[in-house]
């Protein structure tokens, strides 16, 4: 996704002028996008956008906000993600890939990753997602499961799931049927994928995280 085509997107927000003038204004004075950013779901809506499938009209107003800001002031958006609510921080989280702020964004994943949040997990494990280490990654993934999150939220999934992650899936999978539990189906089918081609080593309990284990 990109920012022209979130603009388009949004031709027909119920208030174009104010998302043009918010724009304008947090381009010039950065410190200002607070306000502007929470305003955004008022005055532009929440509907789903057509033309950006998975977007909402406030997500793709607010992700445009941080891409106006100066590349020197890009820091905002962890200010904004910092004091908003659960649909603030998710556009923050979706706009990360759109910002000229290398991998100084990642403290935020981690932070959504921890929550129980799944709309704030599904966001962390889009394309910005490449900045985490595998095994924060793995990790993340792992949780996915755990929580319900389909798998179909994390990007390019086939091509860093790895022998390790298979390893992880494995557990969980045993454990799982073992309680008597069943495995969800988008993980059964990843843990088929890795293990078509490579037989995955044993790894204990400890390389579950404790707290999606109690999941």
């Amino acid at each position: 996704m990109t920012p022209e085509r979130l603009r388009a997107a949004l031709r027909g927000v119920p208030d174009p002028e104010w998302l043009d003038a918010a724009i304008e204004r947090v381009a010039a004075e950065p410190a200002t996008i607070p306000r502007w950013f929470a305003a955004a779901a008022r005055r532009c809506g929440r509907d789903p956008l057509p033309d950006a499938p998975g977007w909402t009209a406030d997500e793709a107003a607010r992700a445009l906000l941080l891409a106006a800001l100066p590349a020197d002031h890009a820091g905002h958006a962890a200010d904004v993600y910092r004091h908003g609510d659960a649909a603030e921080k998710r556009a923050v989280l979706r706009a990360l890939p759109l910002l000229p702020v290398g991998a100084a964004g990642v403290p935020l994943l981690h932070d959504a990753i921890r929550t129980n949040d799944t709309r704030l997990l599904a966001a962390a494990l889009g394309p910005y997602a490449r900045h985490l280490d595998p095994a924060a990654w793995r990790q993340a993934v792992l949780k996915c499961v755990f929580v319900g999150v389909p798998l179909a939220a994390v990007h390019d999934l086939d091509a860093r799931a790895d022998v390790e992650l298979a390893a992880m899936l494995s557990a969980l999978a045993a454990e799982r049927r073992a309680a008597g539990r069943d495995v969800p189906a988008d993980a059964a089918a990843l843990l088929d994928r890795l293990t078509a081609t490579t037989a995955s080593p044993a790894v204990s309990p400890a390389a579950v995280p404790s707290d999606a284990r109690k999941a």
